[in-house]
């Protein structure tokens, strides 16, 4: 009976925690640096976080009899100014458990001019999550990182910046900021990540590059009037300087920030492309 008690047990734990997502602070014992938001944070339009300062992660595990083992990190974007966690967060989180992947969104601290502490919020979720992976029934070797816009930004710097403990197995970025080149960046991301006024090159991503980076796939629109498509351009083709493999994606129409969003025109499509890019990766295999 205990043993059929336990096995019981097991199975609504991990029904309960595919349906609703665990809270995990990143730093549970407080942080060395501070952002100096004072505001509170709060909850707008559309499902975006402003003012945030504390960092978490929302793990959404899918259902055992599916599971691939695979887990992705998700950096909802928003400039560097807030964060879409909903069509850029939550729902990638789900559209993945479907698909038999832990998708596991992270809420950074905005960098508010202190351009390490995203990264370094970046880091320690992948620390964590591969710490925890045997718990939540994850390879600890197909643990990859997804940004879109300022998040990909964020998801591109801990692929060209990480050590070897928190470095992703792959990425995954939608209309991504790249670049800090004043002519192609997203002035607005630059700013708030740099400060007014600063230039750093450590955080043009295309010349961080290492032959170690991770395979790489892009995805993004022809018409993006934000983000430069030349930045996804750019990464990629550093990239295969370095003999790293990558995929990428433009459509012809859309925009930027359509995330999740099922009125974008390539909705199905980029999903398509998306689980057959994974499934090149050897990705979707079941455990």
């Amino acid at each position: 009976m205990k043993c059929i008690f336990s096995i019981m047990t097991l199975f609504f734990s991990t029904t309960i925690l595919s349906q609703n997502p665990l809270t995990i602070p990143i730093w549970p014992n407080g942080t060395k640096e501070d952002n100096g938001i004072t505001l509170p944070e709060e909850i707008i339009e559309g499902g975006r976080l402003l003012n945030c300062r504390t960092a978490e992660m929302y793990v959404y595990l899918p259902d055992e009899e599916i599971n691939t083992g695979t887990a992705v990190l998700i950096c909802p974007g928003g400039g560097y100014a807030r964060q879409a966690m909903q069509h850029e967060g939550y729902d990638f989180a789900k559209l993945l458990n479907r698909k038999g992947i832990a998708g596991i969104v992270l809420k950074y601290r905005l960098p508010n001019g202190h351009a390490n502490i995203p990264l370094s919020d970046a880091k320690e979720a992948m620390r964590i999550i591969r710490e925890k992976a045997a718990e939540w029934n994850i390879n600890p070797h197909q643990i990859g990182i997804s940004g879109f816009s300022a998040g990909g930004h964020l998801a591109a710097t801990l692929g060209t910046h990480f050590e070897e403990q928190n470095r992703p197995d792959f990425m995954i970025l939608f209309y991504p900021v790249i670049t800090m080149n004043n002519r192609l960046t997203h002035k607005g991301s630059k700013e708030n990540l740099l400060g007014n006024g600063i230039e750093d090159d450590n955080f043009s991503n295309e010349k961080q590059i290492r032959k170690t980076t991770p395979p790489t796939l892009l995805l993004l629109s022809d018409d993006d009037k934000s983000v430069p498509p030349a930045n996804s351009i750019l990464f990629y083709n550093g990239l295969k300087e370095k003999g790293i493999k990558a995929s990428l994606h433009i459509f012809p129409s859309g925009g930027h920030g359509w995330g999740c969003n099922k009125d974008f025109p390539y909705y199905q499509i980029w999903q398509e492309l998306l689980f057959n890019w994974l499934n090149t990766q050897d990705l979707l295999n079941k455990k």
